[in-house]
């Protein structure tokens, strides 16, 4: 599919799921990943995927958390504002989730550290389009045809460890503005990457992205594609994804065309 053009509206929709990983089954644990989507009159589109720490005694709080404040935040951006709001209010907004997740903390007696959660988010409007990241999720887009990683995961110092929107004494945030171009996006957690990326030439993999979009890209309808979806979820925790991975899998996949 050819890639779009700036200024050009368009009506998105997308097919989403997040399935636990066995080896939070086998531990009798939960679901750590959280996600939300969100399409906008002004002909734009937000997205964002976050996975809790499975260390962290209320990660899953934190990654619903992060997903709930966010969009909030832009659909009342969108309300009143015709352009992208500039970096410095992106970084406020983490700053106020990090005040929020604080103040939460205490009052359950614990620490921000139990709430850890990554970040991968992206909101595209007619004109541009902005990705916010921490940690090892994320973000691919669709031009001409070709895919292109928008957000390459993050790994920390040392083996199996990331960044967080909790980390002190402030998180590995990294803002990029992207020029109009892309007609599709996938957003996915730690656990669909090493499907969908190579990590040896840090590149998304056309052989998976491609016959994964090709039923959203013919849909009929706008926004969530609820049998697409229910379609998704099963390949997840189906046996050819979790023979390769037993984490938590995320995946959002939304087109354009």
């Amino acid at each position: 599919m050819a890639g779009l053009l700036q200024g050009e509206i368009v009506a998105w929709r997308w097919a989403s799921a997040s399935v636990i990983g066995t080896s939070h089954i086998q531990n009798d644990g939960r679901l750590q990943d959280a996600y939300a989507v969100a399409a906008f009159e002004n002909g734009g589109i937000f997205a964002v995927v976050s996975d809790g720490a499975g260390s962290a005694k209320f990660g899953a709080y934190g990654a619903w958390l992060t997903c709930r404040f966010l969009s909030v935040r832009f659909r009342e951006w969108v309300r009143i504002n015709p352009d992208m709001p500039p970096n410095e209010i992106l970084a406020d907004w983490i700053a106020e989730l990090r005040d929020r997740i604080s103040a939460i903390a205490t009052r359950r007696e614990s620490t921000p550290r139990q709430f850890a959660a990554t970040l991968a988010a992206i909101v595209v409007t007619p004109n541009e389009a902005v990705t916010l990241h921490i940690g090892d999720s994320a973000v691919v887009g669709r031009k001409n045809t070709e895919w292109e990683v928008l957000c390459w995961p993050e790994n920390g110092e040392y083996a199996s460890t990331t960044y967080f929107v909790t980390d002190d004494p402030e998180p590995r945030l990294n803002i990029t503005r992207h020029p109009r171009k892309h007609d599709a996006f996938a957003l996915f957690s730690d656990g669909v990457g090493d499907l969908g990326l190579s990590h040896l030439e840090q590149s998304a993999h056309a052989r998976f992205f491609d016959p994964m979009l090709r039923p959203v890209d013919v849909a009929s309808g706008e926004g969530r594609l609820v049998e697409l979806s229910a379609k998704l979820a099963t390949y997840l925790a189906g046996s050819s994804v979790c023979e390769r991975t037993d984490d938590d899998k995320t995946l959002i996949l939304i087109s354009g065309g």
